[in-house]
């Protein structure tokens, strides 16, 4: 079974929204869907904040199917996973994020056969290498086959030529969504 990876540019929410990233991530999941909200890339006072915001916008787009959410923790990650059919490593800080998942050693075995969504920081760790505004160069997880510079401006299309040169760098700008299955 394959995985399917939807990763976003950044800004899921706000004026110019894409309503179509979460319906991307909803478009083919059993009719009672299990999502479960990793915010390991944000300040512990914006959680319940993201929270309320990203339930809202899954609700919204969930096409009358019945999801049921759960907030990603450190100690049960691994099973946390293991129960989801989806994982949406929320936005935020990339080095936060990068940080919290170095503890878990097999990503790739643990999202197989699941719907990964990332947005910003979520999508940047995938990657096997991406760039951040926040912290520059850096290695993702490598899950996804290429490099990635999300929040994408011109200005920073040269940022990972040296790094990785047989790798296709993917330019995702702000309020766009790319969807793979591997």
């Amino acid at each position: 079974m394959k995985t399917k990876y939807v990763i976003h540019g950044g800004f899921i929410s706000g004026q110019n929204k894409d309503d179509n990233f979460y319906k991307e991530i909803l478009s083919n999941v059993p009719y009672e869907t299990k999502i479960l909200l990793v915010y390991f890339a944000k300040e512990a006072d914006r959680v319940a904040k993201n929270r309320e915001e990203d339930i809202q916008e899954f609700s919204k787009n969930s096409g009358g199917k019945v999801l049921k959410f759960e907030t990603a923790d450190e100690i049960s990650f691994l099973e946390q996973v293991n129960k989801s059919d989806v994982i949406y490593l929320h936005g935020g800080h990339s080095g936060l994020l990068l940080e919290a998942l170095k503890k878990y050693p097999n990503l790739k075995a643990a999202f197989k056969g699941k719907i990964i969504a990332g947005d910003s920081a979520g999508a940047n760790v995938l990657a096997e290498a991406f760039y951040s505004q926040k912290i520059g160069v850096a290695e993702g997880f490598g899950l996804l086959p290429f490099k990635l510079i999300c929040h994408f401006k011109e200005e920073n299309k040269d940022k990972l030529t040296h790094i990785k040169p047989d790798l296709e760098t993917i330019f995702l700008p702000e309020y766009k969504t790319k969807v793979m299955n591997i």
